[in-house]
């Protein structure tokens, strides 16, 4: 019935036991880079270990419904049961099959969300708000925590730049392919001829490092403190606690100055910087890895764009995978599950048909 590697999935499942036994022992726990890189395992190994066993337990009701089809008294039940089970078995294997695609050791991790206006001045900005918008409302949606490490804000509203932490259950693996240049068409609320305008704004989505995975001598932090500003240059009784730290080895320069707290604006600064460093060092290894942040972000051309808003018609529509959604004004309200699902689906056939080809 099923090609699925049965011996090779109750391996993974006795590894899943495994791990729930190791992430209890004192010596584990008090090692926080072990205890990290075990709790990642056992939750990436979670939702495989799950599937499996219904998989084997609908195997075996369908093994005891042909082997009931002998009995007079359980035929009928039986040949009613079974197109039932095999449909139902034969999806498991399907999921069983995406699930043992290798995976992104990154998709359990948090995210930074950097999103930054291009093409289009004031309206790009406002645009640049309209999305990280959409995102918070996705994440209230899903149950995704949203903290705003840093923004920069334009003088006539919304955001030169942006940048958040998103956590919760498996978020880069849901916004991994958010990153690039989305592009905008609409009226703008100044603009009195009622003429559409095209704006970009671009994202880039990097996988929050712990503070284990990525080396971080002090020596090498050149950290500065000024006085916070306001939106659009706004007083706000401006204290001396925007942090901006220079990582002289890497060159990246990180700010944070949306807390009063000095202390807390290091440590969202320190956050992003890891981020940086760990998408970096990833990159070095991985070539992809690089291509992709380049695709990201590109130069915010609006011919690199990913991604189409178009507001008179109602419509998004995203160029990767020639998906279009007339229901623009959900969409932005936060409903962009489908879109997210269409993407990672795209992805999962991509890597199903190289596996079949390999």
């Amino acid at each position: 019935m099923s090609m699925l590697p049965v011996d090779k999935l109750e391996s993974l499942a006795m590894r899943h036991e495994e791990l729930e036994e190791l992430l209890c022992r004192a010596d584990v726990i008090s090692d926080g880079k072990r205890y990290a890189q075990l709790r990642r395992e056992h939750g990436e190994l979670g939702p495989l270990v799950e599937t499996f066993a219904r998989w084997k337990k609908t195997s075996k009701q369908l093994e005891d419904d042909r082997a009931a089809l002998a009995d007079p008294d359980l035929r009928e039940m039986a040949e009613e049961e079974i197109p039932t089970l095999e449909a139902e078995l034969d999806t498991l294997a399907k999921e069983l099959e995406v699930l043992l695609l290798p995976s992104d050791p990154n998709d359990a991790r948090n995210t930074i969300v950097e999103i930054r206006s291009g093409t289009g001045g004031e309206e790009a900005a406002l645009f640049a708000s309209d999305l990280f918008r959409m995102y918070t409302r996705y994440a209230d949606r899903v149950g995704w925590k949203v903290e705003i490490l840093d923004t920069s804000h334009a003088s006539a509203g919304g955001y030169k730049e942006i940048v958040a932490s998103f956590s919760g259950d498996r978020v880069y693996s849901r916004m991994r392919f958010e990153g690039g240049v989305h592009r905008v068409q609409r009226v703008p609320a100044t603009e009195s001829q009622g003429r559409i305008h095209t704006s970009t704004a671009t994202v880039a989505v990097l996988p929050e490092a712990d503070e284990v995975d990525v080396d971080i001598d002090e020596k090498d932090l050149e950290i500065s403190i000024a006085a916070s500003g306001g939106p659009g240059g706004q007083g706000v009784n401006t204290t001396n606690s925007a942090v901006q730290i220079l990582h002289r080895p890497s060159g990246i320069i990180v700010k944070c100055q949306d807390e009063r707290s000095q202390i807390k604006n290091k440590a969202r600064a320190m956050k992003v910087l890891r981020a940086r460093l760990l998408e970096r060092e990833q990159a070095a290894h991985d070539a992809q890895i690089a291509a992709e942040r380049r695709g990201m972000v590109g130069s915010g051309e609006r011919s690199e764009k990913i991604r189409t808003y178009n507001y008179p018609q109602n419509r998004v529509t995203d160029h990767r995978i020639g998906l279009t959604l007339h229901k623009l004004d959900a969409v932005m309200n936060g409903d962009v599950d489908e879109l997210l699902s269409a993407l990672r689906a795209s992805h999962q056939a991509a890597l199903l048909e190289a596996q079949s080809r390999g």
